[in-house]
């Protein structure tokens, strides 16, 4: 079994090879070569093209080079370069400052196309300082929740201890928009907005930030009692408005920037979102920035709040009761590094919630990278704690503090660029990775400075860089042969391009004016001014070329004696178009190739049948009209007692309303016909006159008798509208008489 594995590398080598492809259009220098693709390679080495070959011949696989004869040494090809440039070990210290990733920077230097792969390592360091903003809804319907909420300040520091020692705890409450429809604007309303029994009840508001965040427990159990509960009109709440604030506001809620951030959002109810401020008036869109007033900007979008989250690093728990668990399941998809817990009716179990919830977000650890660099492209392939995950998302779940993963990344630059960066970071954590990319689209070669000594390869006229010469001013060609002189380098090359063309028609090389053709593929050589012929690329008939009847010239077929058309397909013989009467195509077509090419619908062999052609019988209308011989040229025509044609029988009205009848057969040539007309008409008998006379009176009547009955149905409709009318108005006239009556006794009543 020792055999296997050599195979086996052989065979992934061959593999390699095949995706290795080398595409060598429009390729004139080393530069061009090695942007041309990733797997493109150039050889340096002096008389590596042979006669007629252009310098394009020089870029092509590392493989191929080697196996036309280019030394190891001699090839260029550059790789890409990758620069740890720094790389502090993962480690975590009792006073929150922590590394949780590495390395941090990294320079790389990119070859175009060519893909590059390096490790990162995720380490969730213990005793990470952790900020929670509790965001509590206190509308009328959370009245419950809050009265546990206000004692609950000692078991929920107790949680994060469990967690971590550097724990801190804010607080803020929300509402909705202080303006109709969502909360009623009458003034004493306003100021207590829930019901007339509940006596303690604060005016409205939409979002009030209490306490930022602070290590001290009893500090958020003090402002936490004095809250109390609020009311406002709708069910949707502005928990989004809320969310916003206390994300963009860092420095009035105190985000510490080396913490792990949680905002808690509770509530009973949904959210309004962006364009629901048009019902109160409000049309500016939410600007994404702090503002304590809440009445001034639409409710954000829930793209624009995700977009702040991330950006800010916080981490969200919806803790939301049963009746809302499936919304905020769905906005939780589209909020990054969000978890969805349930509320109990009282928020009693809201400690087990957050407590839940923490971990779930905490073992998952997502990988991400901020806006990239046009045409770079990263892929990410997590290799977890327990076992490799296929998808290339960068994530790793139930990771545990403690735990390093690692995740393979991958990037690419498709073209070229210079000092560009992104960073990669994990959601919800500080710890980035700055990236640094620059390419190298310049061979080595050519970057070498000023054009150095001269060459006996190029004449003497010019130096080497990088296996070409690059030739001394005055002088232009493949070896530096061809003395400009009076004539600028654009004339010379201006002379070897055919009406604003490619040069030599990219067949070859411009040397002094003149084009010098490369061989084909077959072995023959293109020719011509400007290399546009060659003998290999005419058309083929039946898989051969010329159809093996001709010659190729300069891309067109020279028949041979006896054939014709474009690939010598056809006989010049006319014999295959000839009718038993020895007529051509019967006067209705012409011979081409051999075949009939028929006009006005005629078909082939020989253009005797015409499918959709006219009825001959529709032809003539009769020989007894006056200028029937004028519209009928081609069709003469005799009268006969009986007809001898074999052809269809035709029959046709003529001018005295008769119906003669006749036959035509169509001679050579186009609408050529003649007719046998039969001397016997079939003639209707005359009209009767008195019964059209008789059935003219009586239609006239019926019609007289109809109007009149049409005209008494109207006016009876008209009758019966008017009276429908009149009723109604009756109607109208006793509610008028009752509604006085109650009028007149109401006011006595008062009286």
């Amino acid at each position: 079994m020792d055999w296997c594995m050599p195979l086996l590398i052989l065979l992934l080598m061959g593999l390699c090879q095949q995706e290795e492809v080398c595409s060598k259009s429009l390729i004139n220098s080393c530069d061009d070569c090695i942007k041309s693709g990733p797997y493109c390679a150039w050889c340096q080495a002096l008389n590596f093209t042979k006669a007629g070959e252009q310098d394009a011949v020089r870029c092509n696989t590392r493989a191929n080079l080697i196996s036309a004869g280019c030394q190891e040494n001699e090839i260029i090809s550059p790789a890409n370069k990758l620069n740890i440039a720094k790389n502090d070990p993962l480690s975590a210290s009792e006073n929150g400052q922590v590394v949780q990733m590495r390395p941090q920077k990294i320079d790389l230097d990119l070859r175009p196309g060519l893909p590059v792969s390096f490790n990162v390592s995720f380490k969730a360091a213990e005793g990470h300082p952790v900020d929670l903003y509790y965001l509590m809804d206190l509308s009328y319907s959370m009245r419950d929740d809050l009265a546990n909420v206000k004692v609950l300040g000692t078991d929920l520091f107790a949680a994060l201890r469990k967690i971590t020692k550097h724990a801190r705890i804010g607080f803020g409450a929300f509402v909705d928009k202080t303006v109709l429809p969502y909360t009623n604007t009458n003034k004493e309303k306003l100021l207590k907005p829930c019901d007339e029994n509940d006596q303690q009840c604060q005016a409205a508001f939409g979002y009030r930030h209490v306490l930022s965040l602070t290590p001290n427990k009893n500090d958020f159990e003090a402002e936490v009692k004095k809250q109390f509960i609020s009311g406002n009109l709708d069910s949707p709440e502005g928990s989004l408005d809320a969310m916003m604030q206390a994300a963009v506001c860092e420095d009035k809620i105190g985000w510490n920037s080396n913490s792990t951030r949680l905002i808690v959002l509770t509530t009973d109810a949904g959210f309004h979102m962006a364009g629901d401020g048009k019902l109160a008036g409000i049309l500016e869109p939410n600007d994404e920035q702090c503002h304590m007033e809440n009445n001034l900007y639409d409710y954000p979008s829930v793209g624009q709040l995700a977009t702040q989250l991330e950006k800010n690093r916080i981490q969200t728990i919806f803790a939301v009761t049963q009746n809302v668990e499936s919304v905020y399941k769905e906005l939780s998809k589209m909020i990054p590094k969000s978890e969805v817990g349930v509320l109990s009716s009282d928020s009693k179990n809201v400690v087990e919630l957050i407590e839940g919830a923490y971990n779930a977000l905490s073992s998952k650890v997502t990988i991400t990278h901020d806006s990239l660099p046009e045409n770079v492209r990263v892929v990410y392939r997590p290799i977890c704690s327990h076992g490799e995950k296929s998808e290339n998302q960068g994530v790793c779940d139930q990771v545990r503090v403690g735990d390093e993963v690692i995740f393979e990344i991958t990037v690419t630059a498709d073209l070229c660029m210079e000092n560009k960066f992104f960073t990669i970071s994990p959601r919800g954590i500080k710890d980035t990775l700055t990236v640094t990319i620059n390419t190298t689209c310049k061979c080595q070669c050519d970057t070498a400075g000023p054009i150095g000594d001269p060459h006996p390869h190029c004449n003497m006229r010019g130096s080497i860089s990088c296996g070409i010469c690059r030739c001394n001013k005055g002088h232009v060609g493949q070896f530096c042969s061809c003395k400009i002189g009076d004539k600028d380098e654009h004339t010379l090359r201006a002379s070897c391009q055919k009406d604003n063309g490619t040069k030599c028609e990219g067949r070859g090389d411009c040397v002094c004016g003149r084009c010098e053709c490369h061989n084909t593929d077959s072995g023959s050589q293109y020719y011509g001014p400007y290399c546009e012929c060659d003998d290999d690329h005419c058309e083929k008939y039946q898989n051969q070329q010329c159809g093996g009847n001709g010659e190729c010239r300069c891309g067109k077929c020279e028949c041979n004696p006896g054939f014709e058309g474009s690939t010598c397909q056809c006989k010049t013989s006319d014999e295959a178009c000839r009718t038993v009467n020895n007529s051509v195509c019967n006067g209705r077509g012409s011979c081409k190739c051999n075949q009939c090419e028929c006009r006005g619908g005629y078909q082939r062999p020989h253009c005797l049948e015409c499918p959709g052609c006219t009825d001959p019988c529709q032809t003539k209308s009769g020989p007894f009209k006056k200028n029937c011989s004028e519209a009928c040229k081609t069709i003469s025509s005799k009268i006969v007692e009986k007809f001898t044609f074999t052809s269809k029988e035709c029959k046709q009205k003529d001018s005295e309303g008769c119906w003669m009848t006749f036959k035509l057969v169509q001679l050579v040539g186009e609408d050529n016909y003649e007719a046998e007309i039969r001397k016997q008409r079939e003639c209707p008998p005359p009209p009767n006159f008195i019964a059209i006379i008789r059935g003219s009176v009586a239609a006239v009547h019926l019609i007289g008798i109809l109007l009149l009955m049409l005209i008494k149905l109207l006016r009876y409709m008209k009758d019966l509208k008017e009276f429908r009318k009149f009723e109604n108005e009756k109607k109208k006239s006793k509610w008028a008489e009752l509604f006085r009556l109650a009028f007149f006794m109401g006011d006595k009543s008062l009286n």
